[in-house]
């Protein structure tokens, strides 16, 4: 192998995740988080999957759901159920590190894409520790976006192409922050300073021991535990003003989906913290 291509400043910028029921996973994040929908992408048709987008400030948590037989995201919710799908991360330049993963045998991409001034590529997730699909993209600086993965609310190329409105979309979600996931690692898998150390290695992402530093937020890996599958265990959202907070947990309460310090939803623990202490957990 080559020495290591640089650390790159990553933003992680939207988290997939995958549901049996669409319209459910629709009106629990909207409800609980008090998110909106700032997207529906029609293009996914043709991967036989429908989708939504809501925002989590300038970030992106997307559910997609199966209508066909025979996809990844279906036969993924066949295994594991209702979870996580794909970490998907904006850096600086796609392209380039593309060609240091490929030439370094890092990692095999399966779908690859360029439009106007964004380049999405997604790898292969055998080989590659976490249980979730890897995706890199990148946006080309340009005048109208001089810092597209340092300012917040940047265009970002899975919510389509009108800006303005999913822009607004953002803006009015302003309150909430995508702060960390957890990957479980397979089960007998404990080493998650190796985990962090692969994604460094080949993504170009900060690490910390066994925590994947983004430009927003974080990405840990937590020991495989017997019986229960790799993949996505936890997201934490930060939570501007405790009215905000306090409506959350309230709506959770009464959905009956608050389990002593974390909301029970799409297959995954939700944690939420105040945004002025992104550490401090409820």
């Amino acid at each position: 192998m080559s020495s290591s291509a640089p650390i790159s400043p990553t933003r992680l910028r939207q988290i997939a995740l995958v549901a049996e029921d669409l319209e459910k996973a629709k009106h629990l994040l909207t409800y609980i988080l008090g998110t909106e929908v700032v997207f529906i992408d029609p293009a996914v048709k043709k991967w036989g999957l429908e989708n939504f987008l809501v925002a989590i400030g300038g970030d992106i948590i997307e559910v997609v759901s199966p209508f066909q037989p025979n996809t990844s995201a279906g036969r993924l919710l066949y295994k594991r159920g209702d979870g996580g799908y794909m970490i998907i991360m904006q850096t600086t330049d796609a392209v380039a590190r593309r060609s240091y993963i490929e030439s370094n045998n890092l990692g095999k991409v399966i779908y690859s894409h360029e439009h106007d001034d964004a380049v999405c590529i997604q790898y292969h997730p055998k080989g590659i520790k976490g249980g979730i699909i890897p995706e890199l993209d990148s946006h080309r600086p340009s005048p109208i976006n001089p810092e597209p993965v340092a300012s917040t609310f940047s265009p970002w190329h899975a919510c389509g192409s009108n800006y303005e409105s999913y822009a607004a979309g953002m803006r009015r979600c302003a309150h909430l922050h995508l702060s960390e996931a957890v990957c479980r690692l397979a089960p007998g898998d404990t080493d998650t300073e190796k985990a962090a150390k692969q994604w460094e290695e080949t993504f170009g992402t900060r690490r910390i021991q066994n925590s994947l530093e983004f430009t927003n937020g974080c990405l840990r890996f937590a020991p495989g535990v017997k019986g229960k599958p790799e993949g996505i265990a936890s997201i934490t959202i930060a939570v501007e003003s405790s009215k905000n907070m306090n409506d959350i947990l309230d709506r959770a309460r009464e959905k009956g989906l608050w389990k002593d310090g974390w909301i029970d939803m799409l297959g995954i623990r939700w944690y939420l913290s105040r945004a002025a202490d992104g550490n401090s957990r409820l």
